[in-house]
């Protein structure tokens, strides 16, 4: 079954202080595009996951944001610079003295100075990976679940635009087939009027029914459209990239002007635009296929 290029997914997950928000958007684009946002702090992970989406998502641009708060205290170190600290100390017991104030230097605003007091964290990375990957496997697998409710949206949608084409395709069918019966007769007429006889040359008539009917015959064009038809709703059953009915859809749109441009009849001209305008609104859904 087809899916749409259009999902949301959410995921969550949380252990030992550590907490994980992954959420993902997607809409239709000609090709696979992801970006990924991330804290600084896990950037090292941005091409894991690119290739964990690209495991489920083919096609679409597709934006993920990621929060990830670490409160635990496990694989961080506090480093206090002293040799930094004595020479801020130093500084500010010169200011004092230059300007006869008193001293009053406390460990607690010296630590808040820049660079006297700083956390490394010494991070386990396959740890923060194996942790970050269950929210995200969620996530994903959200937005494989919408891309897969509007795809049946889209598949009900597109069959029931492909059915409206090929009921006009049979009507055209039939108008052709009748407009040249009905020539013969008028030709038969024509001929009769024209050399006061009931007598015709009915070799002659045989060749201007065949010249007329080579003209204007459409029965080719209307094969190989009901074939693209047929093709079309084969696909649509399939998980098929929308570029192969985007295609599909143009050589339709070929025949149907073939046809437009064969028919001197107002029926005939009237539902190849109502086929057109129909292939128009198919060809943009088609556009929203995965």
């Amino acid at each position: 079954m087809i899916k749409s290029m259009t999902g949301y997914g959410r995921g969550k997950y949380d252990n030992d202080s550590r907490e994980y928000l992954v959420e993902i958007k997607s809409v239709n684009n000609r090709y696979s595009d992801i970006s990924v946002k991330l804290p600084k702090s896990i950037s090292y992970l941005e091409e894991k996951i690119k290739k964990k989406i690209t495991e489920k998502v083919s096609r679409g641009k597709i934006d993920v944001y990621i929060t990830f708060y670490n409160n635990s205290t496990k694989g961080k170190n506090i480093k206090f610079n002293r040799e930094l600290a004595k020479l801020y100390i130093e500084e500010l017991r010169k200011l004092a003295k230059e300007n006869s104030i008193k001293e009053d230097i406390q460990v607690t605003e010296i630590s808040k100075f820049p660079d006297v007091l700083t956390i490394e964290n010494n991070d386990d990375e396959e740890i923060i990976w194996s942790e970050l990957k269950i929210s995200l496997e969620e996530a994903i697998d959200g937005l494989v679940k919408m891309k897969e409710v509007e795809g049946k949206k889209l598949y009900d949608d597109l069959l029931n635009r492909i059915n409206y084409i090929q009921e006009k395709v049979e009507i055209i069918s039939k108008n052709s087939t009748r407009l040249i019966k009905e020539y013969i007769v008028k030709l038969e007429t024509r001929i009769k009027e024209l050399l006061n006889t009931e007598n015709i040359d009915e070799n002659r008539l045989a060749m201007e029914t065949v010249i007329y009917a080579d003209k204007c015959s459409v029965e080719e064009e209307i094969t190989r459209l009901n074939s693209h038809i047929y093709q079309f709703k084969e696909l649509l059953k399939e998980n098929v990239v929308g570029k192969k009915l985007d295609f599909i859809i143009q050589e339709m749109n070929r025949e149907t002007n073939t046809i437009g441009s064969k028919s001197s009849s107002i029926e005939i001209t009237n539902l190849v635009v109502e086929i057109k305008t129909m292939l128009e609104d198919i060809r943009e859904q088609v556009q929203n296929i995965e």
